[in-house]
């Protein structure tokens, strides 16, 4: 038994380089970094007094609160496997995820009760509710030291959003995580930012990769966590407390382009993070222009404890998802399919192992994700592998058609699908949502997407909506937009 890639030994090791200081900002309150990691100390002494063993998994099912990197520590400390739950998600879907997993307790914040309850009927749950007395009874007992965990000891448990079915719980180790947060910190060296808005669900990888790459970090750093996303206010903080960075999702740039930006001094941003959908370039250079800050493209999924490449400050190629990230390794296969492999790679799928077997194949993971690399080194992403659309014998990219698309002044979300077709095999379909006081129909846009797109790819009908669906962590929500098209 080791503890050299213990995630509990590195954040104890975070906290003795750093020191205590004001590190996050939650609703108007301070929270300082040597308070939070004794709340972490003592709800592991909790946790294991409730019973949670070493290996047993606890779900996270809640709102963005300090409690979640609370409790992620303290899961560590404990020996527990981390698994975090998106509070968007469907009862039934959340059911699957309770049965699938059996947890030995589940965390949740009071708004999500209801959900839970819906979720739940009839299984025999331990639950603690943040900010109620049974979660304040674990954080009550006196801090605990470290449970030995090997590198390959399970330390999170992921399941994947499920857009094009059942959702798949991913196998995150301690080494696996420990080497993916220090991949991302050793890859944002050349531009080192301390002050950040975190708006993403932090029950979700990305608040994984933040509490692991932040425990990584050599310097003082201090967050500002929305509970969620709201555009205003994410100006508000930015302009407010001079902060310097912001990881986010395409849709999120776009709420904030919505809004009267001329006035507003956001010039401490020294560069966004982009990830999880395609960026259009007509974002990219509304960013640029209206806000005056570079956005850096990065890609990963759960499967490779996210980070597989970034672009850098320095070395910023628009367009690319930037070069792999220190000690990941990416090759492209015959068929363009982008095959991955580091430590990050998971250890697999829970109860699956005939899928893992398909997906991890001599250590590489084949990511379902069509691409290129160019003579530098620099990752594109074409589309997923399975979205590919086939029409009359010719492949077509769905992000192709999006593209062309956000090229229409009038046209500020676009997804594309495929419809079974008994001539074509498939036809290919879009759905779009409009710029305010946009008035044109999706006829007319057809007939414009001739004029930029080849005869075999252009969309034979476009659907005009009022916003494009999307999964809870902004994505495109391919089956939901096939749901609409089907007919």
């Amino acid at each position: 038994m080791t503890n050299e890639h213990n995630l509990a030994v590195l954040a104890d090791e975070h906290i003795e380089r750093v020191g205590d200081y004001e590190s996050l900002l939650f609703e108007g309150q301070l929270h300082r970094s040597g308070t939070l990691h004794d709340r972490g100390c003592r709800l592991a002494a909790g946790l294991r007094a409730a019973g949670v063993q070493p290996g047993d998994r606890v779900v996270v099912l809640t709102m963005n609160t300090p409690e979640v990197g609370i409790v992620y520590s303290a899961c560590w400390r404990a020996g527990a496997v981390v698994t975090p739950v998106m509070f968007l998600i469907s009862p039934p879907e959340l059911r699957h995820i309770l049965t699938d997993c059996e947890p030995s307790l589940v965390l949740i914040t009071p708004e999500l009760k209801p959900l839970l309850d819906s979720a739940s009927e009839g299984l025999d749950l331990r639950v603690a509710v943040i900010g109620e007395d049974s979660y304040a009874e674990l954080e009550a007992a006196e801090p605990a030291g470290i449970t030995d965990r090997a590198d390959d000891d399970l330390a999170a448990l992921l399941y994947t959003g499920g857009t094009t079915g059942r959702s798949k719980g991913v196998m995150l180790t301690h080494q696996g995580l420990w080497f993916a947060g220090w991949a991302l910190k050793e890859g944002g060296k050349a531009l080192e930012t301390t002050r950040a808005i975190l708006p993403l669900p932090l029950s979700h990888a990305f608040g994984i990769m933040v509490a692991c790459s932040g425990m990584h970090a050599e310097t003082q750093r201090f967050s500002v966590l929305q509970r969620w996303f709201n555009a205003e206010d994410w100006v508000d903080q930015v302009e407010k407390h001079r902060l310097e960075t912001s990881p986010v999702v395409p849709s999120m740039l776009t709420m904030i382009l919505a809004l009267p930006l001329e006035g507003r001094d956001l010039s401490s941003l020294k560069m966004l993070g982009s990830g999880a959908a395609p960026l259009a370039p007509a974002v990219r250079q509304q960013v640029r222009e209206r806000m005056g800050v570079e956005i850096y493209e990065g890609y990963g999924l759960t499967e490779s404890t996210a980070g597989v490449s970034a672009n850098r400050f320095g070395a910023n190629k628009p367009g690319s998802v930037g070069r792999p990230l220190p000690g990941v390794e990416v090759r492209i296969a015959d068929d363009g399919e982008i095959l991955v492999r580091s430590w990050g790679v998971m250890a697999g799928y829970w109860k699956s192992p005939e899928q893992t077997a398909e997906t991890v194949i001599d250590g590489w993971l084949h990511t379902g994700d069509i691409g290129s690399l160019d003579d530098e080194g620099y990752l594109y992403i074409n589309d997923r592998k399975k979205d590919l659309i086939i029409r009359g014998g010719f492949n077509v990219y769905p992000r192709d058609v999006e593209e062309a698309l956000l090229q229409h002044p009038s046209v500020v979300q676009a997804a594309c699908v495929g419809r079974p077709d008994e001539v074509s095999g498939e036809e290919v379909v879009a759905v779009v949502a409009l710029a305010p006081d946009a008035t044109i129909t999706g006829p007319e846009l057809v007939e414009w997407s001739k004029s930029v797109l080849s005869k075999y790819k252009y969309p034979r009908e476009i659907v005009v909506l009022p916003a494009v669906p999307l999964t809870s962590v902004g994505k495109t929500d391919r089956k939901a937009v096939r749901a609409l098209v089907s007919g």
